[in-house]
């Protein structure tokens, strides 16, 4: 029994890591491109893109690993079936309660991981996130120059473009500056051969010391503009202040536990709902992936991922149901969870069940005709 258990086990496995895999590829790839969009409208560094990243790994993790162990109960028992391996495990003694046994059994370490993921690893990271993007607002633009591209700094106010920018970001080659006067009617535009960083060794000022250009200000559609050119020109650079944004995704689980805010409650209830997944769609997968050889492989998924699909939703409103009080702390997410594990057990149980039962009554309604006879 321990062969086919470590069978089983290697074959779930094998199409749970590909499936996850495949799944993480897909949704980091997205935030990715989310995160690339914000680096090149200057928000944040390219150069914490890939920290930002490993940090949100366990938050992805969390969520993708419940269905890639569900999709892939679905694909290694639906190969077993339409191969008829079951059917030949059935043979050698294998019940269904042996299967559904060894199943559970083997899901226990995707259920121990999500609910590390999820309880503790995860804000861990979503805090390290927020810091990150914290210390990126109190960065100078200075610092989140990129050559070769017109950069929107100040909320539209002004746009900033440089030619070449060495590595340590000092200097600066074919510099354009273009800056909107605050009520909007009149435009200041510097441009510079090269320009450097200077930082005031006794206040920690920071300047842009611009040499070779010209300054332009004026209003469009005026002839009245200041033209002035120059050997050297000062700016100051002015730094953004640090944030002090938390998300509640980083609070701590222990944070929530001590909370009364509705809503804190709510993601707390979320955090430990994440494990408990793991068991139910293990029960419902391994009955749903039953497939007769007839049907084609893929035939049992697209049910499947409805039923899924269903009880994810499911538990987001629920979800939006506690945070907005409408339903009590007591029963919290647990009606879904409930809900779930009995078509589960039904799926699992209820067809054998009625099977009995009208073995029963059949037999019953023989015996009272032989008697009758």
């Amino acid at each position: 029994m321990s062969i086919i258990f470590r069978y089983l086990i290697r074959q779930i496995m094998i199409s749970m890591v590909a499936v996850s895999g495949i799944l993480l590829l897909v949704f980091m790839s997205g935030r990715f491109l989310k995160y690339l969009d914000s680096a090149a409208q200057g928000s944040i560094s390219a150069g914490v893109l890939l920290e930002i990243m490993a940090f949100r790994f366990p938050g992805f993790l969390e969520l993708i690993l419940p269905l890639g162990l569900f999709i892939g109960i679905l694909l290694a028992y639906g190969r077993m079936y339409l191969e008829s391996e079951m059917t030949v495990l059935s043979a050698c003694g294998v019940s269904d309660k042996a299967l559904l046994g060894k199943t559970l059994l083997g899901s226990l370490p995707v259920m121990i991981i999500v609910g590390a993921m999820s309880l503790y690893v995860s804000p861990w990271g979503m805090n390290q996130v927020q810091e990150i993007l914290n210390e990126q607002r109190k960065a100078t633009e200075f610092e989140m120059l990129a050559p070769g591209r017109f950069q929107d700094f100040s909320s539209g106010g002004r746009v900033t473009y440089t030619e070449a920018l060495s590595e340590d970001k000092r200097q600066l080659q074919g510099v354009f500056i273009a800056e909107y006067a605050p009520d909007g009617r009149g435009l200041t535009i510097i441009t510079a051969d090269s320009g450097s960083q200077l930082i005031d060794p006794e206040t920690g000022s920071r300047f842009l010391i611009l040499e070779n250009g010209g300054r332009f200000e004026g209003a469009a559609g005026q002839l009245n503009y200041n033209v002035i050119d120059f050997e050297a020109y000062g700016l100051k650079i002015e730094g953004g202040e640090a944030g002090t944004k938390q998300r509640e995704e980083g609070a701590s689980t222990w944070s929530l536990m001590q909370s009364d805010r509705l809503e804190d409650r709510a993601l707390l209830h979320w955090r430990f709902s994440l494990p408990l997944i793991v068991p139910i769609v293990t029960l419902l997968a391994v009955r749903l992936s039953r497939v007769n050889p007839r049907q084609g492989r893929f035939f049992h998924l697209l049910p499947a991922m409805l039923v899924y699909i269903t009880y994810l939703g499911l538990l987001i409103v629920a979800r939006d149901w506690l945070a907005a009080g409408k339903v009590p702390e007591w029963l919290g997410m647990l009606w879904v969870h409930a809900l779930f594990l009995g078509f589960g057990l039904w799926l699992q149980f209820g067809p054998a069940w009625l099977y009995r039962r009208r073995l029963i009554r059949d037999g019953g309604c023989s015996c009272a005709k032989l008697t009758g006879m």
